[in-house]
């Protein structure tokens, strides 16, 4: 019997913009001004790096940011050396633009709730089953949950950096199961990595996987998991 849920952060429950509406707020921010085609390379350089957290993974890796890579989501700092430093790899117009990027993925205004996150989180509430957010991070997410009206919602927050681990650390998920006073055979863990989020099946958690998609196309992921509950 599923008595409470885990949901991963990003692809899950809410999506960062598209890198294009990214640079274009840490333009704006910066008063940098680039030409239509500067600006379509920039974005593209910023894609193939994976600057953007939360956004596709990179295609390509300097050498140098290899090892803080594998780690970005164990501390405030090697996340932000991570991604800063990825941004500053695809050749920025300013170096005062990583910044600015950097400072905008924080913002809520620069992520999206799937159309299901909010319906899905209150048929919960309303059922009495408790929520955990689980998620492998550099920075504090509450701020985007209670702009987006959803930290009513949850019961527990689990992030990595607060921790020193990261997904798949069997640490996340038991820290998860015991903040919800459950055994982990009955909180189903629901996610869009099968490394990471798949971890917590070690643990002895059922797994539901979502796709990772834009929000305008995934307008359904998370309501089947209310069936699954019965």
């Amino acid at each position: 019997m599923i008595r409470g849920l885990m949901f991963d952060f990003s692809g899950t429950l809410l999506r960062i913009e598209s890198t294009e509406e990214w640079l274009g707020a840490g333009l704006a921010a910066t008063g940098i001004r680039l030409s239509d085609d500067e600006f379509h390379e920039t974005a593209g350089r910023l894609t193939e790096y994976g600057a953007l957290p939360g956004g596709s993974a990179p295609r390509r890796m300097p050498p140098h940011l290899e090892a803080v890579w594998h780690e970005r989501d164990v501390s405030a700092d090697q996340h932000r050396a991570a991604y800063g430093g990825l941004a500053l790899a695809a050749g920025l117009p300013a170096p005062e633009l990583a910044q600015a990027l950097y400072d905008r993925h924080m913002s809520p205004a620069a992520w999206r709730p799937y159309p299901d996150t909010e319906p899905t989180l209150r048929e919960l509430r309303r059922r009495g089953v408790p929520v955990a957010v689980v998620s492998n991070i550099g920075w504090d997410l509450r701020p985007v949950f209670r702009e987006h009206g959803l930290d009513e919602l949850v019961d527990v927050y689990v992030l990595s950096y607060e921790l020193g681990v990261q997904k798949p650390d069997l640490l996340m998920f038991r820290t998860a199961c015991d903040r919800l006073g459950l055994p982990s055979g009955e909180v189903l863990m629901v996610g869009d990595d099968r490394t990471a989020d798949g971890g917590a099946a070690v643990l002895g958690c059922p797994v539901h996987f979502v796709d990772h998609l834009p929000v305008d196309r995934r307008p359904h992921g998370l309501t089947p998991l209310l069936d699954l509950l019965g």
